[in-house]
């Protein structure tokens, strides 16, 4: 058998990110932990950084779907999140909204980024926004 679990995203500011997933697209705080890799040794290759390792892994829900913020204090984090759909990897997180302007406004308040650029229609109305670490997140009108 098999089911799904969860999606991953690491964060520079846990606050930051907690406030746009949960005041602006309605998440729910869940289970979180505080690790080290003094604690749990072999920490640092399972999540295949640099040790020392201190991070809180805080899940989020919102109905079926979970995603688990990686805060890492150290080591910094690098990279970029992807900037498009032709980017391999994964590229977006989708939601169906009933009005794209009024969830686009929270999104922005909580500290979103409307990526310009996106605002089209295709049969229906879709909206990128980039979330406060550059991931892109879809609004669907639906």
């Amino acid at each position: 058998m098999i089911r799904f679990s969860h999606v991953g995203i690491c964060v520079t500011d846990l606050e930051r990110s907690l406030r746009f997933y949960c005041e602006g697209l309605g998440f729910e705080p869940a289970e979180g932990y505080d690790l080290d890799d003094t604690m749990l040794p072999g920490l640092a290759d399972a999540l295949e950084v640099a040790s020392p390792v201190v991070l809180r892994s805080q899940m989020i829900t919102h109905g079926a779907l979970k995603i688990e913020l990686l805060a890492y204090s150290t080591p910094a984090v690098v990279g970029e999140p992807s900037s498009s759909r032709g980017q391999l990897g994964l590229t977006h997180l989708n939601f169906l909204v009933a009005d794209v302007d009024a969830v686009a406004a929270q999104l922005v308040a909580c500290g979103g980024t409307v990526l310009e650029h996106t605002d089209v229609t295709v049969g229906v109305r879709l909206l990128f926004l980039a979330d406060p670490d550059g991931n892109r997140i879809e609004l669907m009108a639906g």
